[in-house]
């Protein structure tokens, strides 16, 4: 790459310190303009931060923009593999600006989200799976989250993904050579022998399909809204949930017209909570298109949880009514609220123990044929009771383990490249099994190879590569 770019490498806002970075061949040029000398290398360097390209009288104190730390990376021993110039002043947004308008004015440009790390990985510095856990490790959203990210950055993943890899390339050696030396008696290549390593990369595969589980959930979560009909206590759950007032509650149905969302960290998994309007049949025009956004957000939530007021509606009416309007495919939790008003049936103390909060395919609430058909529990917003049984379910629906031990940051189509190598790496044994032609076992083998590529980055398509580093923030 020949142009040089800059960004803030700080948060927007006012601050204490605020660092603007420069990556590129023009950085040294840049940092002897505005500096007055070129810095040692990695070495801090008080300087005052010069506005050459307006500097008419020679007066370095007149035309300073700021004063602080410099520190200058050449190439290839930096952060991007270029050279790079960093310079740490006071944290004012226009100071900040004017320090990028002095850069831009001596032939830099603005970086894209993410170039930096881009750059990185383009440069042999970071693979791809290395660079998204850069932004995972800047979104973590608690300590399990970023330690998995902080496992993946440092290479854990990429290692256990390239010894797969590697694994795969020797047995699809083995299996190709035994194609082009069929009349050679080799005793590693009997279908034996190839069948134990296969089952021993299939086990290598499923120890880190698992650890990727974790660290997906770790860094992504899980999308749950709140739906029902109106005052069944939508909005006191979320905000049992988020632990603060984050909705408004009044006995007035129809209170919450719009999505409301509130990201929480659930015993180590991350939620996304949604709470939406009261479904029924609305003939004002807001809350009509509220109804209709919160049936938007529940086909793309991982789970809707259906809450109902178990006093005024023990039997569920308001989801048999509104059963056959929810997406399908979407799985759905009802949860009777309210328990502190209802009135206790006869049997419902056993009923709501027949089966562990943390079975997602079975009821937990009260008997019936609603519930028997859904896992359901008992709770009250108001109270607080039932909510440790609604967060054990919620985990165990996700299959999130807690703690994040042996988590490794990982992102969905991690998991979807994973996938693909499983049913390779099956495909390949069954062949193996009915003694199939050796060409079609070295072929899945292949497939199985590229798709372990595709995570580190090894034949990366470059619409693949502005999607994933577009997320990142400028600066980074």
């Amino acid at each position: 790459m020949s142009d040089t770019i800059v960004a803030a490498a700080t948060a927007p806002g006012r601050g204490g310190i605020a660092i603007v970075r420069v990556s590129g061949p023009d950085a040294p040029r840049i940092a002897a303009s505005m500096l007055g000398s070129l810095p040692v290398p990695r070495v801090a360097t008080h300087a005052r931060f010069r506005d050459a390209a307006s500097d008419a009288s020679g007066d370095a104190a007149a035309d300073a923009i700021d004063s602080g730390l410099a520190l200058y990376f050449p190439a290839p021993h930096s952060y991007t593999g270029e050279h790079v110039l960093e310079l740490q002043g006071h944290g004012g947004p226009v100071v900040v600006e004017a320090l990028i308008r002095a850069v831009l004015a001596l032939g830099a440009r603005r970086a894209q989200p993410g170039e930096f790390t881009q750059r990185a990985y383009l440069n042999g510095k970071l693979d791809l799976a290395q660079a998204e856990a850069v932004a995972d490790l800047i979104d973590a959203a608690s300590d399990a989250a970023a330690r998995a990210a902080r496992r993946s950055l440092d290479g854990d993943f990429s290692r256990r993904v390239l010894a797969l890899g590697e694994a795969l390339a020797e047995l699809r050696a083995l299996v190709e050579a035994g194609i082009d030396f069929a009349d050679e008696a080799i005793e590693a290549l009997s279908t034996e022998s190839l069948q134990a390593r296969l089952g021993a990369i299939a086990a290598q595969l499923q120890a880190l399909r698992a650890a990727s589980r974790q660290g997906r959930l770790l860094t992504e979560g899980m999308t749950v809204v709140i739906a029902g009909r109106p005052n069944a206590g939508k909005s006191s759950l979320l905000n049992r949930l988020a632990g603060h007032d984050a909705a408004i509650v009044t006995a007035t149905p129809g209170t919450t017209r719009d999505l409301l969302r509130e990201r929480i960290v659930l015993d180590g998994m991350p939620l996304q909570v949604l709470d939406t309007a009261g479904l029924r049949t609305a003939s004002d025009e807001i809350e009509a298109e509220g109804i209709r956004r919160a049936r938007g957000a529940m086909a793309r939530a991982d789970r809707i949880l259906f809450v109902i007021d178990a006093a005024a509606d023990p039997d569920a009416t308001g989801y048999l009514e509104e059963r056959a309007l929810l997406p399908a495919g979407v799985p759905v939790t009802l949860l009777f609220n309210k328990i502190d008003l209802a009135a206790r049936r006869e049997g419902d103390g056993a009923a709501r123990t027949a089966s562990p909060a943390g079975d997602c395919a079975r009821a937990t609430g009260a008997a019936g044929p609603v519930t028997a058909e859904l896992p359901s529990l008992w709770l009250s917003a108001l109270t607080g009771e039932g909510f440790d049984e609604l967060a054990t379910h919620l985990k165990a629906c996700m299959g999130f383990e807690g703690g994040g031990s042996g988590a490794l940051s990982a992102r969905a189509r991690h998991l979807e490249a994973l996938a693909q190598v499983a049913d390779r790496v099956a495909g390949a044994a069954r062949l193996l099994a009915t003694r199939e032609a050796p060409e079609l076992v070295a072929e899945e083998l292949r497939r199985a190879q590229q798709a372990l590529g595709d995570i580190v980055g090894a034949q990366s398509p470059d619409e693949l590569l502005g999607r994933i580093f577009a997320r990142f923030c400028i600066g980074k």
